[in-house]
């Protein structure tokens, strides 16, 4: 059982963390300073460093609790019934409503902070979620619903790929920039431009 004292740790943590985010969706990766998360969490800077460390834990901490709620939506998506089709498709949906519902979460996974343990996670979350996306496809061949010549491996890398190509429209800086509420529509063409281009043409 935890202490008290212990108790009282975790909580002030978790404010930090909250804080750290909070400042992540007001102004980007730039805002969360040490200095910063600690004045919105109203507690010392030492307490701060004492509870995560510095600048580059506050990213690798921020960085997996991103990784968590993105592994949230996609285990739902992969753990839903249907067949290939319809599994690939709630996949995709689950991918971009993340990127929609938590956008500066979406963001430090496919932008991550330049420290290396947080890459290191990230990347190992990208492989692990494109290694059950090639299962899938995998699948989709055995069943024939997927061309025979695609290879899963590559095909997975560029269905992921691809789909971040066109969520990051949604903070380019120009005048192509989509906001969350206009972007449904080109999500919706992409997704059927992905699966339409790896299904099985009738002989």
């Amino acid at each position: 059982m935890e202490s008290r004292t212990q108790r009282r740790a975790a909580a002030t943590r978790l404010a930090i963390l909250q804080a750290a985010e909070t400042l992540l969706t007001e102004g980007g990766l730039a805002a969360v300073t040490p200095e910063a998360v600690a004045t919105r969490a109203d507690v010392a800077v030492q307490t701060l460093y004492n509870r995560v460390g510095g600048r580059s834990a506050l990213l690798i901490a921020v960085a997996e609790r991103a990784l968590e709620e993105n592994r949230e939506y996609m285990d739902v998506a992969y753990a839903s019934e249907g067949d290939v089709e319809t599994k690939l498709r709630c996949v995709a949906a689950a991918y971009a409503r993340f990127a929609k519902e938590r956008p500066h979460q979406f963001r430090i996974l496919v932008e991550p902070p330049n420290e290396p343990e947080a890459l290191a996670r990230i990347a190992a979350l990208i492989r692990q979620q494109n290694a059950k996306l090639a299962t899938l496809l995998s699948r989709g061949i055995d069943e024939g619903w997927v061309h025979a010549d695609v290879e899963p491996e590559h095909a997975s890398t560029a269905l992921w790929a691809m789909m971040n190509g066109v969520i990051s429209l949604m903070w380019r800086p120009d005048s192509l920039r989509l906001d969350v509420d206009h972007i449904d529509d080109l999500l919706g063409t992409a997704i059927s431009l992905l699966t339409g281009g790896i299904k099985r043409r009738g002989d």
